[in-house]
């Protein structure tokens, strides 16, 4: 089974000109700085086009709403993250045994949700994350049980893996007030049940 590769995170846009990513960016890593000073709650349109040095024009331009910001702001992270996985260093990234790569697949993508689970609520129903995120973070997890000899039906496998990493199973986590270590622990014990590695 091949390695999975980097998928895009919305519909293929148009080339963009060269100014205009580079306005993108400096959009963005505008919006990063504010979520990194205030959180996201206080990141305003205004606010992002005044760090930026544009005007608020600008900004609903190219992301027509907060939400479509905040999803952008996510989309970015995600495609970081997926390079990583790709080819960042083991063992996530390739190069390390298998069953090394799932559990620390799955300690980043916990640490991962959490980080953005304010950006994630923020960015509503215009976040890709739940779709083309999603067939990404499926299709490793697949790889890797496929990798480790798991047999059976390795899509359902992995939605069973990949649940307990989303964000609206960690709200209610958060909720009970159970600790992320345990949340962890118990997603280790379920991988292993998985993979059959009594570990």
């Amino acid at each position: 089974m091949p390695e999975p590769v980097l998928l895009p995170l919305a519909d293929t846009p148009p080339a963009e000109r060269r100014d205009a990513a580079r306005n993108r960016v400096a959009l963005l890593e505008a919006a990063e700085r504010l979520v990194a000073a205030h959180g996201v709650a206080g990141v305003t349109m205004d606010a992002v086009a005044h760090e930026a040095g544009v005007g608020k024009g600008t900004v609903f331009r190219r992301f027509e709403s907060r939400e479509g910001l905040m999803a952008a702001l996510l989309n970015h992270s995600e495609t970081e993250w997926q390079a990583a996985v790709i080819s960042g260093p083991p063992p996530l990234g390739p190069g390390a045994d298998p069953w090394d790569r799932l559990l620390a697949f799955g300690r980043s993508r916990l640490e991962t949700t959490i980080v953005h689970a304010e950006l994630i609520r923020a960015a509503g129903r215009a976040s890709t994350r739940s779709t083309a995120a999603y067939s990404f973070i499926a299709m490793h997890v697949r790889y890797l049980l496929a990798e480790l000899g798991v047999t059976g039906d390795l899509q359902l496998l992995a939605i069973a893996l990949l649940a307990p990493l989303e964000a609206p199973i960690l709200d209610q986590v958060e909720l009970d007030g159970i600790p992320v270590d345990r949340v962890y622990a118990g997603w280790v014990d379920l991988a292993s049940r998985i993979v059959g590695q009594g570990r």
